[in-house]
């Protein structure tokens, strides 16, 4: 009888921790997992016009934070990782985008990140100058993070500015969609499958104690996706009375 019991909780205790590789894994991965939509769709129409890059900005930004806040007070592994697949999948949908406007562009103008010109901020012409600026901005931590490891205020603020930024993730979407009084380029599926992301690790954040600043994060993340999904009702049917 004893002998059962011990391979119930064997078998109950292999499934949990089956269950926690699978939840860790979807963790570290499925954030990627929206962009693929999107990708798509700049692919197929050949123009990267609905999707706003600067939700890149703000995810580089917050998972750069992340990785030193890491090193500061260490949290998940799954979570480190999840930031350098995310920081990897915002310079493939960069490079993408980088591609479909220089096939696009008739004037001849360059913008560079050289050119110091706040109006074209984010809106470089060439890869190469999304990718010097974000190892400036890596450098920049670095220093500080080097400087000030001994401070707890500096490291509870790198951790606060994470996860205030990923939850701005929807903001840059929300606001060009609003700006255009359309959602036409954007993939509704990215839109839905950010929610169903942001649903999933709130509550991982929740179940697995993580610091707070990540669960609150979430929430607001949530907010935002519904947010932008009224967009898409709201502009669809203006559409739809403009052709009745």
């Amino acid at each position: 009888m004893d002998r059962e019991v011990v391979l119930e909780e064997e078998d109950m205790e292999g499934s949990w921790t089956l269950l926690s590789l699978f939840a860790s894994l979807l963790m570290t991965f499925g954030g990627a997992l929206p962009y693929v939509p999107q990708f798509q769709e700049i692919r197929r129409r050949s123009s990267s016009e609905g999707f706003s890059t600067r939700v890149c900005l703000v995810l580089l930004i917050a998972n750069i934070l992340r990785i030193f806040f890491w090193i500061g007070k260490q949290f998940e592994l799954t979570l480190l990782l999840q930031s350098v697949v995310m920081i990897l999948t915002m310079f493939i949908m960069l490079h993408l985008c980088c591609s479909v406007q220089s096939t696009n562009q008739v004037s001849t103008k360059q913008h560079r990140l050289t050119d110091l010109n706040w109006n074209y901020f984010w809106k470089w012409s060439a890869f190469e100058d999304y990718l010097l600026f974000c190892f400036g901005l890596t450098v920049l931590c670095a220093v500080l993070t080097l400087l000030l490891l001994d401070s707890v205020v500096f490291v509870e603020t790198l951790g606060s500015l994470a996860v205030m930024f990923e939850a701005m993730l929807g903001i840059p979407q929300l606001l060009q969609n609003f700006h255009h009084r359309s959602t036409k380029g954007m993939s509704v599926k990215m839109v839905l499958l950010w929610m169903a992301g942001d649903v999933f690790k709130t509550s991982y954040f929740v179940m697995n104690e993580s610091p707070a600043q990540f669960w609150v994060c979430g929430s607001v993340q949530i907010l935002i996706d519904v947010a932008i999904l009224l967009q898409v009702l709201l502009y669809n049917q203006d559409t739809r009375a403009k052709l009745g």
